[in-house]
């Protein structure tokens, strides 16, 4: 509103200037009547730029009726002017309109597709951070979610390939599967080859969705990869668990297996997508998540801090300049667990790999 307000002032200011240099000087300055509708156009509403135009035909037309086919022209230049002023101005208004809409859309679907978590899940400790890339209402593919089964908290992080209106009504599709089974399906790789399944009447044949699984039991977690950058472990050092065999992202034929990593107490488990290791500094050089900067950040003695000090490095890194892709982070903390509480609740599959 103030901005309008600074736009409307100009916009008067240049008419009144105009008028002036023209009453006082006596000169045929038509043309600079034409500041005041032509600024209107950029920043005002339609009504305001025909008032500015009125305007400058009138101050025109003061005293006597064009007198030469050159004042006459002058006056139908003013007036063309303003009409297309007028034109400008509404089709403006109208265009931010929509744009405002479906910003509003975007941000309503990006917060269906990315809920906000409790602090808390069973015994892990939880921090988000989800951000889609900068731009007018764009839409991204990044899904995230947290539920309790009866073994224990399972986290989901997935990323469609893609941005806009396909990339949400597959992610919106992810979501839904993952919420009407990962409660009821005790073992993360089924549960991978279920989404898949269910995923499979949604995608084209060039779509994909890397996927994330991560199953929390005491003193260690169960991690199912499709594709998906592999998560980061804290500890005396950063490490990255890739997974013991690489399987393609859901849409793909994934052949996922389970990860089994121990994590001692303190310990942090840091997922993301690609908009991390994607974005680049002036030299277009990647994000180092390995660098000393990053255990410091991760080391912070709340996870919301933790996660603060990691996006503020990303900043720095980047230099402030827009993301070119969605970046969603989450942290995860098992908390410790009384030893009167610690039983096998893990699935059983036939397809184990164990990580120290």
């Amino acid at each position: 509103m103030e901005t309008r307000r600074k736009w409307l002032a100009t916009a008067v200011a240049a008419e009144a200037a105009a008028a002036s240099v023209t009453i006082l000087a006596q000169l045929p300055l038509h043309a600079l009547l034409l500041a005041g509708p032509m600024l209107a156009a950029q920043r005002l509403s339609a009504r305001t730029a025909a008032a500015l135009g009125a305007a400058a035909l009138a101050l025109t037309l003061l005293g006597s009726p064009p007198a030469s086919a050159h004042e006459l022209a002058s006056v139908l230049n003013i007036a063309a002017v303003s009409a297309w002023a007028v034109v400008t101005a509404h089709s403006r208004v109208r265009a931010e309109r929509a744009l405002d809409d479906m910003t509003r859309l975007a941000v309503t679907a990006q917060e269906a597709l990315a809920p906000p978590l409790p602090d808390r899940v069973g015994h892990v400790d939880l921090a988000v951070h989800a951000r889609p890339a900068d731009g007018h209402a764009r839409i991204g593919g990044d899904v995230h979610d947290a539920v309790l089964t009866a073994a224990g908290p399972r986290l989901l992080l997935a990323d469609v390939k893609g941005h806009g209106v396909q990339a949400m009504r597959v992610a919106a599709a992810v979501l839904a599967a993952f919420r009407r089974t990962a409660a009821t399906e005790p073992d993360p790789v089924r549960l991978a080859h279920a989404l898949d399944e269910h995923l499979g009447p949604e995608l084209g044949p060039e779509d994909f969705v890397t996927l994330l699984l991560v199953d929390f039991h005491p003193g260690e977690a169960h991690i199912v990869n499709c594709g998906h950058p592999p998560p980061l472990r804290t500890g005396r050092r950063l490490q990255l668990l890739s997974p013991p065999r690489p399987s393609p992202p859901l849409g793909l034929r994934p052949a996922p297996c389970l990860q089994r990593v121990h994590l001692t107490p303190g310990q942090r488990l840091l997922l993301y997508t690609d908009g991390l290791t994607d974005a680049r500094d002036a030299d277009r050089a990647p994000f180092p998540l390995d660098a000393p900067q990053c255990q410091a950040a991760l080391a912070a003695p709340a996870p919301h801090d933790a996660l603060r000090s990691l996006t503020d490095l990303l900043h720095r890194h980047t230099g402030g300049a827009p993301l070119t892709d969605d970046l969603t982070l989450l942290l995860a903390q098992p908390a410790p667990v009384p030893a009167a509480r610690v039983h096998d609740a893990s699935p059983r599959s036939a397809d184990r790999s164990s990580t120290a």
